[in-house]
């Protein structure tokens, strides 16, 4: 498609918040265009196929609880692949398991009697997930802000639990291990945990936004469109310059402070996600494997071909370990790793193959305390608006609502929609 001198609006990202944005406008016939600046759209949210390996940019996850997923796909259409309610603790030479009572009641005794800090933390911390499902979000939002670890303290929770369990399952959703995340973001990821299913497609994470992007005018998406600079009712691309009532800026957050020199940019948590290819699996089950020894070397670690045996080749098995932070790779890293592994699966890695390392240093924004209720402005004045779950929460929801939200306040600034109706 040939670049237009002028459209009602321009949004700057084919990611999942400028993909929500442009959902919500195409609904009201204003005349927008996506530019992107790399060959495909998707942001972050992007699977590369390898010599039939499904390698996702970096560990991700879609939880179904998300609100904004379901309104922009049809989630049975994506063939999710779904993991196991819970997690495998390893602590002491033992895996221990630790389940959600709420989507599997039967697993309580179980829970309860699971090897993981006190009888008294597991209760504690049921009754916590319990209150982040099942209370209203504004309640949740409305209760006093602290850190995380401030929080998981105040709920009664020992040392022990946090440290062989919470620290490393929360530091690899934050990408923080100091669990300065606030308090707020603490409880919507729990209630997102205890209300849904988490898995992926059976394609890879890459068929989310694809699906997102699926009813929009391709014409209107243009990528390989590098955007040099933009100002009121200006865009200039390396393709000539576009004039608009508004922009919308819904790259990731470096980019948009770049792009934008009065937004504040806010500090980024890194990850560093290890694939492996293994001749065979080393556990049965599709379940998330945290270590409880407090290594602190894997956050996270779990085998996807055996939720999504489309990730591998036939007859192979798809590991995918995570680490907090971003560390130049060697091979002295590598063989740490790999003793890590080894004891975390209790099994050799010796034959295991290292396929891809995805180091991604500006994974998620931080989250520090106060965050409020959430939602930080996206009116910038003179049309400028931005997007992207650095004005949310960090994550897909956050990225897809703030992106709608964006959306809505272009129109509710524009007045009567531009353009003839789409219907």
């Amino acid at each position: 498609m040939e670049q237009p001198v002028e459209v009602d609006v321009v949004i700057v990202g084919g990611g999942l918040a400028g993909l929500a944005a442009a959902r919500r406008l195409d609904r009201t016939g204003v005349d927008w265009l996506l530019v992107e600046g790399s060959d495909r759209l998707g942001g972050r949210v992007v699977t590369d196929v390898v010599d039939g390996w499904h390698l996702d940019r970096g560990f991700q996850v879609l939880n179904t609880s998300y609100p904004r997923v379901p309104a922009l796909v049809d989630i049975d259409a994506l063939d999710m692949r779904y993991f196991t309610p819970g997690v495998l603790v390893r602590r002491g030479g033992k895996l221990h398991r630790l389940e959600n009572p709420l989507r599997e009641p039967q697993t309580v005794v179980q829970t309860l009697g699971s090897g993981v800090g006190s009888l008294a933390d597991r209760l504690k911390f049921a009754a916590l997930a319990t209150r982040c499902a099942t209370y209203p979000p504004a309640r949740l939002l409305d209760a006093p802000e602290m850190t995380t670890q401030e929080a998981l303290r105040k709920a009664g929770l020992s040392h022990r639990m946090i440290e062989e369990v919470l620290r490393p399952f929360l530091s690899g959703v934050f990408g923080d291990r100091s669990l300065d995340t606030s308090s707020h973001v603490l409880a919507m990821v729990l209630r997102s945990f205890a209300r849904g299913r988490i898995g992926v497609p059976a394609s890879g994470m890459g068929t989310l936004p694809a699906a997102v992007a699926g009813p929009l005018p391709y014409p209107q998406l243009l990528i390989n469109a590098r955007v040099l600079s933009l100002g009121p009712g200006m865009v200039v691309t390396e393709g000539g310059e576009i004039r608009c009532r508004a922009i919308v800026v819904a790259t990731d957050p470096v980019t948009a402070s770049e792009l934008l020199p009065g937004l504040p940019r806010p500090d980024m948590h890194g990850l560093t996600t290890y694939y492996f290819g293994a001749p065979h699996a080393p556990i049965g089950e599709p379940t998330l494997l945290l270590d409880g020894d407090r290594r602190e070397i894997v956050a996270n670690t779990i085998v996807m071909s055996n939720a999504a045996p489309e990730y591998a080749p036939a007859g192979k098995s798809l590991i995918a370990a995570s680490a907090v932070g971003v560390a130049a790779p060697s091979g002295a890293s590598e063989a740490v790793l790999r003793v890590e592994l080894a004891r975390i699966y209790g099994v050799p890695t010796d034959d295991w193959e290292l396929l891809s390392i995805v180091p991604i240093p500006h994974a998620l924004p931080s989250a520090p305390a106060p965050q409020h209720r959430l939602r930080k402005p996206v009116a910038l004045g003179d049309g400028l608006y931005v997007a992207g779950d650095h004005r949310d929460s960090p994550s897909i929801q956050g990225a897809l609502a703030s992106g709608w939200r964006t959306a809505g306040a272009v129109l509710a600034d524009l007045g009567a929609p531009a353009g003839a109706s789409r219907g």
